[in-house]
């Protein structure tokens, strides 16, 4: 049994009550550890660490804080067998998913960081006629608060928590209760790279208990959450009247635009992808598939042959679609699929679990195509966060635009077309915070990341992120000339 604990002030340290959480395996449904179901006290206790730890953190020049945190990237590497096979034992995602994005992406992430800090640079202005000098100083905040979710769980949790301390902050973070065994790990390496006590602080628990002390705390003075987007308002009607500065990223019904002069088999291959990567489970997926009426039934055909094809097994072998990460989860995207087949939607394939022999109690469901009638219907318009897309023939630009933005969501979308003015016409009108033409999870670590509409405010990423986690001082120097 895997026991995992908090890290607090640079030890680990059992929940204050002793009251523990179950840790599942999606892929065999079987208890295989348990976490600490920390409350305000164990979050109290994290915070009075991170504030202790602050001082003299945001005193640290800004090569030994890149020091640390290129060294955290290094131990990653290190370690990337270890934490790829705790990532899919946690998640229920392939082994060979976890090891080539999601280990790789959380190195790159305080690799990107730490060499960014040195290049985070202020503004000046000066008025010459009025001797005078504005500069602006990138001050940390104190200590802020980090909330990740469980479908990338340490490329997520390492994307917040690297820009955090960074920019010289100190952190309490916690990742999800679903998901919690790379963070564990995560803070061994942080203490063997060297990083002091009481800068990165890790609380595990529910959302209900961990993460709503941590929201309501006085003294932590911003949060960045991704999430759902129930759970994102839920903390702007805490966080806001307290004042607190809000990064929340949270859901997606991303539209996947395809025009009938693309390249159709680099889109064929990549709208696989697009569509069931980590078992649907990210927020980018294009989940609604919007085609070309002249080139819908060969799309139809062929996508539907292809996605029949995709294996779905135990993630430690070499299959497509691992586990879904829990049987609620699971219950909810059937529970989906039967709305769709109540609205009118035919499922041309999938659309039921599937048993996988010596782990027949595991949480698996096949990758599901449905063909919808009605792009407001529900299936078109909730999040369903799994294996499963709609198809939709469109005639013109204007209509499918129509479509791809009647959603309350606005995260990304793909259009594929060979037509540049076109390609220019829809990014532009496109409501989302990320459009990708021709391709799909393109990431540049450089450039902003985050929605509109419900898929949350504000921006990760570059030095969006940096900017994020510091405030804006202008300081006014009036001087003499002679």
């Amino acid at each position: 049994m895997l026991r995992i604990q908090n890290f607090i002030g640079g030890t680990f340290s059992d929940a204050a009550s002793q009251r523990c959480l179950d840790n599942i395996d999606p892929s065999s449904g079987e208890v295989y550890g348990a976490i600490p179901d920390s409350d305000q006290t164990d979050v109290g206790l994290a915070y009075k660490a991170a504030a202790e730890a602050f001082d003299s953190w945001r005193q640290t020049t800004l090569d030994q804080r890149s020091k640390i945190l290129l060294t955290i990237a290094d131990l990653i590497d290190e370690q990337a067998q270890e934490l790829a096979r705790a990532e899919s034992k946690d998640n229920g995602k392939p082994l060979k998913l976890a090891l080539s994005v999601d280990i790789p992406r959380a190195a790159a992430n305080f690799r990107f960081f730490g060499h960014a800090i040195t290049q985070f640079a202020s503004e000046s202005h000066e008025s010459t006629g009025q001797n005078t000098l504005n500069f602006t100083l990138r001050q940390p905040l104190g200590v802020v608060g980090c909330i990740s979710p469980w479908n990338l769980p340490l490329y997520l949790f390492t994307w917040k928590i690297a820009p955090a301390i960074a920019a010289g902050n100190t952190v309490v973070a916690k990742p999800s209760e679903v998901t919690p065994a790379t963070a564990y790990l995560l803070a061994e390496i942080v203490q063997k790279a060297g990083l002091p006590p009481g800068v990165l602080n890790i609380v595990h628990g529910t959302g209900n208990s961990a993460g709503q002390a941590i929201i309501e705390h006085p003294g932590i003075k911003a949060i960045s959450f991704t999430g759902g987007t129930k759970t994102g308002a839920h903390i702007a009607r805490t966080a806001a009247p307290m004042f607190k500065k809000l990064s929340l990223e949270l859901g997606g019904k991303n539209p996947n635009v395809i025009f009938a002069d693309c390249d159709y088999q680099k889109m064929l291959d990549v709208t696989i992808r697009s569509s069931f990567a980590n078992q649907g489970q990210i927020c980018l997926c294009g989940s609604r598939i919007f085609v070309e009426r002249s080139i819908f039934e060969k799309f139809k055909n062929d996508f539907v042959s292809r996605v029949a094809q995709l294996t779905v097994g135990h993630p430690a072998q070499d299959v497509y679609l691992g586990a879904i990460v829990s049987e609620d989860h699971r219950d909810k995207i059937l529970h989906y699929i039967a709305v769709a087949q109540e609205e009118g939607g035919r499922v041309l394939t999938g659309g039921h679990k599937v048993v996988v022999q010596g782990h027949e109690k595991g949480f698996y469901l096949a990758p599901t195509v449905i063909e919808v009638k009605r792009a407001d219907c529900r299936v078109n318009q909730e999040e369903i966060f799994g294996p499963v897309v709609t198809l939709m023939p469109f005639d013109g630009e204007q209509e499918v635009l129509n479509y791809a933005n009647d959603v309350p969501y606005g995260l990304s979308a793909s259009v594929w077309t060979s037509d540049l003015d076109r390609s220019m016409r829809m990014s532009q009108s496109i409501q989302a915070g990320i459009v990708w033409i021709n391709t799909w999870m393109n990431r540049d670590l450089r450039t902003p990341f985050g929605g509109i509409k419900a898929s949350g405010v504000g921006r990760e990423g570059g030095f969006e992120a940096l900017r994020f986690f510091t405030e804006a001082k202008n300081v006014c120097i009036n001087y003499k000339t002679t």
